[in-house]
């Protein structure tokens, strides 16, 4: 089954929206010395505490990956690893105090981007890309 010219030309503008997203706001935490893995990782754990496996489901890398990049962070002082309450199996990650301060930080960061991109555009359409954007994201997660 072929692919129509506009499946294709929303396929591209989705794919290098986000992709510019993510680097506008990289631009905007590159003094702060983290990595877009690392704060996604830090913006993921503020949320609640969780799972090395469900943080690097939600990053998008591998599990290996994510080991390494929570053992940088342990390393910064900005999370901790504690056993869960239900699976002494599993470790939640946590933030420290200055992992919460940087989290402030990027958070600041990420809206001062979010606002800047979404100037100008109307809320009506903002709610209909966001029921797009949410109904696609549910079918990608029920494709095996």
């Amino acid at each position: 089954m072929a692919s129509t010219p506009i499946e294709e030309r929303f396929s591209a503008a989705l794919h290098h929206s986000a992709r510019a997203w993510r680097l506008a706001v990289d631009r905007r935490l590159k003094d702060l010395g983290l990595s877009q893995a690392g704060w996604m990782t830090i913006a993921v754990v503020a949320k609640a505490p969780r799972s090395q496996t469900e943080i690097a489901r939600h990053v998008g890398v591998e599990g290996a990956t994510m080991v390494a990049m929570l053992d940088r962070l342990a390393k910064a002082g900005l999370i901790t690893r504690a056993p869960s309450p239900t699976d002494r199996r599993v470790k939640l990650v946590e933030l420290t105090d200055a992992g919460r301060l940087l989290y402030a930080q990027v958070r600041r960061e990420a809206d001062a981007v979010r606002h800047r991109l979404l100037a100008g555009i109307d809320a009506a359409s903002l709610e209909d890309a966001a029921r797009l954007l949410e109904q696609l994201h549910a079918a990608a997660e029920a494709i095996e």
